[in-house]
């Protein structure tokens, strides 16, 4: 009888918290495993990386197929002044310059101004140092007057940067000349900072040639 009531009392007792245990050794967790980037201390995932058959036709280039060649990336700098009044791009493969009208030329003329035979002694200077066999002069305008206009005006503008570029460069050097007019603006016509902008020569050449 005195066994009987004391494991009674013990039940009593301990009853609520062996009950307790039970419910948290028992319960699903729900929450799920914490990867290693759930954030600052948590635990890594320690799984096993999933294993690939090093033999599934899938992973297999087709027969007879080839793998391309690999190349360098095209690589883009570009270098601009302060004022906008020039531009040099500079790529794996070709450099460019880009120089405002105003720079070179009084308004709608295409004859060469005191500052511009020091500009385009500079672009000179670099072909020869990139041995460029080739020179691209490209002449573009804004879209104000007439487009038969610009284009003629671009294409004398064009004319005479290369004359100037043919007095330093070796005459076997072969151009490539157009006068472009009001196509392919670099900036907005609708404002003059934009039309600007678009008044320009580009010159150009391959990279070591």
């Amino acid at each position: 009888m005195t066994s009987t009531r004391t494991t009674a009392r013990r039940a009593v007792r301990y009853g609520p918290a062996l009950a307790a245990l039970a419910l948290v050794l028992t319960t699903p967790t729900l929450t799920a495993p914490a990867r290693a980037d759930s954030g600052p201390g948590a635990p890594a995932d320690t799984r096993p990386p999933v294993k690939l058959d090093a033999d599934d036709p899938d992973l297999r280039m087709p027969e007879g197929a080839r793998l391309a060649a690999g190349r360098v990336l095209d690589i883009k700098s570009v270098v601009e002044t302060d004022d906008g009044d020039e531009r040099r791009e500079d790529t794996n493969t070709k450099v460019s310059f880009a120089l405002q009208a105003e720079v070179l030329f009084g308004k709608d003329s295409a004859k060469l101004g005191a500052e511009a035979n020091a500009r385009i002694q500079d672009i000179a200077d670099e072909a020869k140092r990139q041995h460029a066999k080739s020179v691209r002069v490209f002449g573009f305008t804004d879209n104000l007057g007439s487009a038969a206009h610009g284009l003629e005006l671009s294409r004398k503008r064009a004319d005479a940067v290369q004359q100037r570029l043919a007095d330093s460069l070796d005459s076997s050097v072969a151009y490539q000349i157009r006068g472009y007019g009001e196509q392919y603006p670099i900036a907005d016509n609708a404002t003059e900072e934009g039309r600007k902008k678009n008044r320009r020569v580009e010159v150009s050449f391959p990279r070591g040639a």
